[in-house]
């Protein structure tokens, strides 16, 4: 036998661990190099674990749903092993635990044997200290133990003790215990589910409340003409596609914009570190983009370099990666600033939350035909409502409003795009 071990990538530094996703191969199946094994979230990112090497799936060290840090053990992988050959060295493997001295863990081989139940040490103690057997609780661990978890949710959802039922002087090992089963909640048409929040989201709620309690935070609001992008855009399509096997989309000319605005406010390109505020000499835009697994922030670096071309490929990239959950750490790691496009989704009208430790963030929404006044007559337009939100500790609001005005300028009339003014 030749054994592989398979272990947790390298995370980084400001992951401190991850969170184990759902197996694609059972213990005892082939498995060939490079195939992903399982998936690891972590709060920025999901990574994938492929198969070090071709043979059988020898041992499941760590479960779905286990808590890992860089460099754990996870799986054994025998590459000399034929698929179906190892889940009996797996199940001998585990005999010894099942014979365990504890107590209650002698009770769940003798009572609850056919179904293998066994419980962990932690839910052992709990076992006994409210006098339930094993073989009361549903285990949800791997190969069907009993988790401290497990016995929690027992005893919260009122499953009985065991004790006053067996006659004295009988020793509990050789009792069959029979829980009573706990009466759930006839929700009728009012069902609810409780699930977990992801590590992505949790770090995501954080991150938000933290933006929240630490910036001073205001928004202006301004409106903008669309029809000379969209004109421009009309214009080019055809031979920007050929030229550059993408499309002219209207994250490109906001990016621009906005790196056109921090050029001229670089205060608001800056970020607040203590006592100081960090002006950065680089353009790092970061773009929302949602993932099925939450918001998801990729930067554009040195994005003041980046044509029109290159931002629409990037953009594309990072909504396939995140679509997909593949969006790297170092993708997402930095900025300078920030565009949310909410009308991607028909978002008329927000105010969007600082991403820190940034101190801008622009807000693009859905581009509507609207009646607008030009020269005294009501005309209509289509027309976008820019929201941004600053951090008022350092950018006040005349940098705010003009800085803002700045890129409602640059949209209006882009060929200041070409000449910087």
């Amino acid at each position: 036998m030749a054994i592989v071990e398979v272990k947790v990538p390298q995370l980084s530094e400001s992951v401190a661990e991850a969170t184990m996703l759902t197996w694609k191969k059972k213990a005892g199946e082939a498995v060939t190099a490079d195939e992903i094994l399982i998936e690891i979230e972590t709060d920025k990112v999901v990574l994938e674990v492929p198969a070090p090497s071709s043979g059988v799936l020898a041992e499941i060290v760590v479960g779905d749903g286990g808590t890992v840090v860089s460099d754990q053990l996870i799986a054994k992988i025998d590459t000399e092993g034929k698929a179906g050959a190892s889940a009996a060295p797996a199940a001998a493997a585990a005999a010894p635990a099942a014979a365990a001295p504890a107590p209650v863990a002698a009770a769940a081989a003798a009572t609850g044997g056919a179904k293998g139940n066994v419980a962990m040490p932690a839910a052992a103690k709990l076992l006994a200290d409210n006098n339930l057997s094993v073989g009361a609780v549903a285990g949800t661990g791997k190969d069907g133990r009993v988790t401290k978890g497990d016995v929690l949710a027992a005893v919260a959802g009122g499953v009985q003790s065991t004790a006053a039922v067996i006659p004295t002087g009988v020793p509990t090992k050789v009792l069959p215990q029979v829980a009573a089963p706990v009466a759930k909640p006839d929700l009728g048409d009012r069902p609810e589910q409780r699930v977990p929040m992801s590590r992505l989201r949790a770090r995501v709620a954080e991150r938000l409340l933290q933006s929240q309690s630490s910036n001073a935070i205001l928004t202006t609001f301004n409106e903008v003409n669309m029809a000379p992008v969209m004109e421009m855009r009309k214009k080019f399509q055809d031979a920007f596609t050929k030229e550059h096997g993408v499309k002219i989309g209207f994250m490109s000319f906001f990016v621009k914009a906005a790196v056109h605005a921090l050029k001229k406010f670089p205060v608001l390109n800056a970020s607040v570190d203590g006592n100081d505020i960090v002006y950065h000499g680089y353009f790092d835009i970061g773009i929302a983009v949602g993932s099925p697994r939450g918001l998801v922030v990729p930067i554009l670096r040195n994005a003041d370099q980046m044509s029109f071309a290159d931002i629409e490929k990037k953009i594309a990239e990072f909504g396939k990666k995140a679509a997909e959950g593949k969006l790297g750490i170092e993708e997402m790691t930095g900025g300078t600033f920030s565009i949310s496009n909410g009308g991607t989704f028909g978002s008329m009208m927000s105010t969007p939350i600082i991403n820190p430790p940034q101190s801008a963030i622009l807000g693009v929404h859905a581009t509507k035909d609207r009646a607008v006044v030009e020269n005294g007559q009501v005309v209509v337009r289509p027309m976008n409502y820019l929201a941004m939100s600053y951090d008022h500790r350092i950018i006040d609001g005349r940098e705010a409003v003009l800085g803002l005005v700045a890129m409602k300028d640059a949209l209006e009339d882009p060929s200041r795009l070409l000449f910087d003014i």
